[in-house]
Formats: C-alpha cells, sequence, structure tokens
C-alpha cells in the first residue's frame, strides 16, 4: 500500500482532558476552562501524536468528530496503545455553512475511547489570531510532544497551522517526527483563487512562495514524509529523506464487489442499457463540475444514452441544477444533494458503469478509490494520482485534463465498446483489491515505528 518514490476522552490515559469540558482560550477541553499543565515525564509507550486541521464540535453535550476521522481513530487505535489527536475547535451547536455534507459521530462512542485523548486548538488562520493564540498554543503542544513516543503533523498552511508549529517544537527538542500531505495546498489555492477578489489574489502572491518553503523546511527536517498520492508525493517527496507514497480509504474487505454483483453489471451493460454514470463528492470549483456536465451534453448530442448522479452538496450545487436545466440534462441527470448513508453511496457506485470525475487541482481524493473497490472504472482528467491508481491492474480511461473533446470521445467510445467496457470493470475491480482500511493504516503506523 505505500512505494517509496486521524480526540479527549480518559481520565485513566496520562493525556486525558475530559470529553465533556469547555474550551480554554488557547484550545483543549479543560475542566473549568483553564490551562492543563501535564506533569513532565518520559514519553508513554506506544504512543503516538496526530496534530491535524480537523474540526472538532460539541453537538447535543458531546464531543463529535466527521464519521471518517472516526473510523480512522479506530484503526489507530488498533495499532498504536494510546493516541492523542489534536483538531480545531469548532465550538458548540448545529454545524455551520461548510460542515451541512459532514456526519459527526461522538467521540466516546469509539472503539478506541479508554485509549485516546482529544485535544481541541483554537481556528487561528487570521494573521493576528494567530499570534495572539500562538504562545499559549505552542505551550501545549510541547506538552504533548513530550508525552508521546511517534509524532505525525498534518501540514498545509501558514497561520494557524498548528502541525507546523509543533513540528518546529519537535526539531527544536531534536525528536524525530513525520510529515503527511494530502494535496498539494499551495497549488490548490492557486488554482481555486484566480477569480478570488484583487485583495485576495495579492495576498496569495505574497504568502504563496512562503507557505512553499516553509514547508519544505519543516519536510526536510522530517524523518518520515507520509505523501496522499502520487501528486503530493511527486511534489514533496525530494525534500524529504524518507518519502512514500501512501493512499487514505476507508473501506473494508466487506465493501469489495461481489463477483455476483460484477457478473450482474456487466449482463445488464451487454444487454445495451443506458450507462448508468456516477460521481461522488462536493459541488465545488475543484471538482469541475461545470466541466461534468459539459462532458455529458456534448456525449448526449453524440447520441449516447445514459443516466448520471452527482451525490453531494457544496456552493456550486444550485449553479449545476440551473446548467443541468440549459443544457436539457434534466431528464437523465440527478442531483439529489448530501447523503450520509454510506452504504447507500457504495451501493450506487456499484452500480453504476463508470465514475466520471473531472478534477482540476492537484489532491488525492477518496472517491476514486471507493469507486474501484465498487467495481466502477474512472474516466477523467488525468493526474498523477489517478493514474498511478489504475497504472498497475488498469480500471480507467484518463484524459489530460481540461481535454474536454478527449473527455467526450472517451465516453462515447465506451459506450460503443460494451465488451470493452465490461472488461474495464472487472480491471477496476481488481485494482479495488488493493485499498483497505486496515491494510493503509497497519503500514502507516508500521513506518512510524520503523523510521521514528
Amino acid at each position: 500500500m505505500s512505494h517509496r518514490s486521524d480526540s479527549t476522552i480518559l481520565a485513566r490515559d496520562p493525556f486525558a482532558v475530559a470529553a465533556r469540558s469547555h474550551t480554554n482560550g488557547d484550545g483543549g477541553f479543560g475542566t473549568h476552562g483553564e490551562a492543563i499543565a501535564l506533569p513532565a515525564s518520559d514519553p508513554v509507550p506506544d504512543s503516538v501524536l496526530l496534530v491535524t486541521h480537523v474540526p472538532l464540535r460539541r453537538i447535543g453535550g458531546r464531543l463529535c468528530l466527521d464519521d471518517q476521522t472516526c473510523a480512522g481513530l479506530d484503526r489507530w487505535g488498533e495499532n498504536f496503545a494510546r493516541i492523542t489527536y489534536t483538531g480545531i475547535d469548532a465550538g458548540a451547536g448545529p454545524p455551520v455553512v461548510g460542515e451541512a455534507s459532514t456526519v459527526w459521530r461522538p467521540v466516546d462512542d469509539l472503539a478506541c475511547a479508554d485509549r485516546l485523548s482529544i485535544v481541541a486548538l483554537p481556528e487561528a488562520y487570521r494573521i493576528a489570531t494567530f499570534a495572539a493564540r500562538y504562545a499559549g498554543t505552542r505551550r501545549r503542544l510541547t506538552d504533548l510532544v513530550r508525552r508521546s513516543r511517534y509524532l505525525c503533523y498534518t501540514l498545509g498552511s501558514l497561520a494557524g497551522d498548528w502541525g507546523g508549529v509543533a513540528a518546529l517544537e519537535s526539531i527544536r527538542r531534536r525528536r524525530p517526527y513525520a510529515v503527511w500531505f494530502d494535496r498539494v495546498e499551495h497549488e490548490v489555492i492557486r488554482r481555486t483563487g484566480t477569480d478570488a477578489p484583487l485583495r485576495r489574489r495579492m495576498k496569495n502572491a505574497l504568502t504563496l512562495p512562503l507557505m512553499v518553503r516553509y514547508h519544505q523546511h519543516l519536510i526536510a527536517r522530517s524523518h518520515l514524509g507520509l505523501f496522499q498520492g502520487q501528486d503530493t508525493f511527486r511534489t514533496y517527496a525530494p525534500h524529504a529523506r524518507n518519502p512514500f507514497c501512501v493512499y487514505d480509504t476507508h473501506t473494508t474487505r466487506d465493501d469489495l464487489v461481489t463477483e455476483t454483483a460484477l457478473a450482474d453489471k456487466c449482463r445488464a451493460l451487454l444487454k445495451g442499457e443506458p450507462l448508468k454514470i456516477v460521481y461522488v463528492g462536493r459541488a465545488d470549483a475543484m471538482k469541475g463540475p461545470l466541466d461534468w456536465l459539459d462532458a455529458l451534453h456534448r456525449a448526449r448530442q453524440s447520441g449516447m444514452r445514459f443516466t448520471a448522479t452527482w451525490w453531494g452538496d457544496g456552493p456550486l450545487r444550485e449553479t449545476m441544477q440551473a446548467r443541468a436545466g440549459e443544457l436539457g440534462l434534466a431528464d437523465c441527470v440527478a442531483l439529489p444533494g448530501f447523503e450520509g448513508d454510506r452504504q447507500k453511496l457504495l451501493a450506487a457506485m456499484r452500480a453504476a458503469h463508470l465514475f466520471l470525475f473531472c478534477h482540476r487541482t492537484p489532491e488525492s481524493p477518496r472517491c476514486l478509490i471507493e469507486a474501484l473497490v465498487c467495481g466502477t472504472p474512472l474516466i477523467g482528467y488525468g493526474s498523477p494520482y489517478s493514474e498511478d491508481l489504475v497504472g498497475q491492474d488498469g480500471g480507467g480511461r484518463l484524459v489530460r485534463m481540461d481535454d474536454g473533446n478527449a473527455l467526450v470521445s472517451g465516453l462515447t467510445d465506451l459506450d460503443r465498446d460494451r465488451a470493452g467496457l465490461a472488461g474495464l470493470i472487472r480491471a477496476a475491480a481488481r485494482t479495488g483489491t488493493r485499498f483497505d482500511e486496515d491494510t493503509v493504516y497497519r503500514t502507516r503506523a508500521e513506518l512510524l515505528r520503523r523510521y521514528l
């Protein structure tokens, strides 16, 4: 699962901070809002510290994380005796704008809850807030670094990037640490900010070069680089002493498409039924939703019969609905919005003949892996990440980014060559067997133990 080339509960844990308590000014959940001073001691054996940007929210008096992070924490709990997890304090109450597509889960329901500590750090993405919170938050991170045997930090910003601050403290204390990147953040900001207001574009022009140098500095001083997918790997690996390309998925062996389901899908396909096309993800500019609709429109003009569904909410969903109507696609394209039932989404992908995607930034989305696990081949814009996924056993038809003509040709060619598409479906299923949650988390734990 890798090539060289995700909290607080428990009074029994020496890291522990009560899960149902209040937030102090520097982040973290203290019983009376005070800063929590941890006693000096050696690192707890077989303990891991994970510093992330994931939001933490109190809902109905219970501390919650998104369901996928919770699934990951249970896997970490299978590999380490103690886990300390830091995220960003998102406050209390119902989700806010931007979190509508999140399925929240109480952390005290996790299987590893009695061995898990969660620390909420302040949201500080503005320079002034970051400066005000810096000293107190760094003191808390220093305590956590001192108490933890294995250190792994998610990096991705400048101001408010507490993973980077933890890395600086680890460098100062000469503690080996791992860095984790799940996308090329400076490129995502650059590509999605071209239409931003002038003030934002000027800020990006000034800060992005600093971000690049800062990340390179922290990577070079790390002992292990965990880079999700080939886009991040190729960007950051040259600066790391021990770089690995890893993958992130929350599918299990039980989620793999069955032989019966594969046979049924191919049989229906060869009978000539309209193609079933699916996508699962946010309706956001970086996902290329308007490209997606345009490709379907042009394929239909060429005579292709299909039904297509985009599962997911996001800022461009209403725009997509209007555009689908303008293009005359309302009778064959469905935009049902967010669906929190994971099994329903997997069932939709298993039933589909193609997973059409138009991602426009260097990221490593899980949905492509999930489609392959479901035996649904990929067709869309190629990138090092998507090309690497299907490079070994197949299961994809990829075109150059922004090449709409090639994308439409790929769709219509596969519609005409049903036998070839059936073969692509079986190749996707073979590729999907490489990806399961237990394996990817076990691999990461082994790398941490080996290099830290």
